[in-house]
């Protein structure tokens, strides 16, 4: 039997961690590791037939070259003439989008934005709506509108909303808004399609049947990134390089997307670690956990079914969230995405060292602390029998984060056929959307919100 470690693309990946022969009882046994792993070669040999069918869109994406020159073509009218470009959409939408941007710079503390500056708006919130409209120079500012069905009512609501502050504003809403949906389907409505054509705006299209959680590869997550000078093709590349193992029949104990769904459902089998916290130590992956976050919580969490997810970023959450780790209820699989920045980042001199009483960093880096920082607290939580898992990262770039986010697409896919839901789906949300609906019906009948 395999010992937890193996490497899939551009990074290491180790559940030594977890297993008891490491941690103790508290661990998963090699047999009950064992037993899911068998069930995880069904579920490869799922993945193969998918893909040989031509039914599951995503394992086709990092193969894709035909669609770049349109990303390509699509980004240089977005950031032509513009000082602005806003993205609207919620989810999977948006999330995706966010990830990628934020490795290239996006969103990270401290930096200033590059030009022309990238704003997602992803939350509907009147407020901050209407705070974006009123700061942004609208001649100046262009709208991706992104939305799978057409139909999202969040979405819908902020097309509505920029339509008319354009209009108001006497500009041409054609030349500022572009959407981002599926083709139209004989006997399905697609709203946001309609209305963009109405207005004469152009529109890309969406990869059908990719869902908007696994649509990262596809232009819903390169466009933006693509914005951000983020190259599509290395994304893709860093994705294909963790997929190509499948189709070589790899077995699943060597299979890192198979190992580590494989873990996971068994741990949540045994109620030993209901709740999942991803902990990546890098700005430039905090919106990776968020998304990460969406796409295990919607993806499993059904018919009584899945594991929490908790986002997390290092080293600030060792200071807001270890303690409840190392010394609250023992029901949490950790994982580690861990950076190798060992003498990357300013290094502090001797003198300054001195000066704040830290005399062993005189002469290194931030990264220097950091890399031990990350090390000491996946070593202390093993050592207090907690559930770790380690992704060693060489570097955050656009491979690795096209690696990561196949490696953590298919290990949902494949955590989602060993608890037998289906990670496509999300029929609860729907039923909340049918809701609210009804009381929008109902405020506008009775005069009252």
């Amino acid at each position: 039997m395999s010992k937890g470690k193996s490497g899939t693309g551009p990074f290491r990946h180790d559940i030594s961690g977890v297993l008891d022969d490491t941690i103790g009882p508290p661990g998963l046994s090699q047999e009950a590791y064992a037993r899911t792993l068998a069930t995880a070669e069904e579920a490869l040999a799922w993945l193969r037939e998918a893909a040989r069918d031509e039914t599951l869109p995503l394992l086709a994406m990092p193969d894709r070259t035909d669609d770049l020159g349109s990303i390509a073509d699509s980004a240089a009218w977005l950031t032509d003439g513009t000082g602005h470009v806003v993205v609207l959409g919620t989810g999977g939408s948006s999330l995706g989008g966010q990830a990628l941007a934020q490795v290239a710079g996006w969103h990270i503390p401290g930096v200033p934005e590059a030009t022309p500056q990238l704003h997602f708006l992803d939350n509907l919130d009147p407020l901050s709506l209407s705070a974006a409209l009123d700061a942004l120079p609208l001649a100046r500012t262009k709208f991706l509108v992104v939305s799978k069905s057409g139909g999202t009512g969040e979405t819908l609501i902020q097309l509505a909303v920029v339509a008319d502050a354009l209009a108001a504003a006497g500009l041409d809403p054609a030349s500022h808004l572009r959407g981002l949906t599926e083709p139209g389907r004989e006997g399905q409505s697609n709203a946001l399609r309609g209305r963009l054509a109405a207005l004469g705006a152009p529109i890309d299209e969406h990869v059908p049947g990719l869902g908007g959680r696994y649509a990262a590869l596809s232009n819903v997550g390169l466009l933006p990134a693509a914005l951000m000078g983020l190259d599509p093709a290395a994304v893709r590349k860093g994705a294909a390089a963790v997929l190509a193992p499948l189709f070589d029949n790899v077995l699943a104990k060597d299979f890192a997307p198979a190992a580590g769904a494989s873990v996971a459902v068994a741990l949540s089998r045994t109620s030993r670690a209901p709740v999942n916290v991803l902990m990546a130590y890098s700005d430039r992956l905090e919106r990776f956990t968020r998304w990460w976050a969406q796409l295990w919580g919607e993806s499993l969490g059904k018919r009584g079914r899945g594991m929490t997810p908790v986002a997390a970023v290092g080293p600030v959450d060792q200071h807001s969230q270890l303690q409840l780790w190392l010394d609250g209820s023992n029901d949490k699989l950790v994982t580690f995405l861990m950076v190798r920045c060992a003498g990357t980042g300013p290094q502090l001199s001797e003198d300054a060292a001195k000066a704040v009483g830290l005399d062993a960093m005189g002469g290194r880096t931030v990264g220097d602390f950091v890399w031990a920082q990350q090390r000491a607290t996946a070593d202390t939580l093993v050592k207090a029998c907690r559930l770790v898992r380690r992704i060693t990262l060489e570097r955050v770039d656009a491979e690795t984060i096209g690696a990561l986010m196949m490696h953590f697409m298919l290990e949902t896919i494949i955590a989602a056929r060993l608890l037998r839901v289906d990670p496509f789906d999300q029929p609860a949300v729907e039923a909340g959307k049918v809701l609210a609906k009804e009381y929008l019906a109902k405020a506008g009948a009775s005069g009252k919100a």
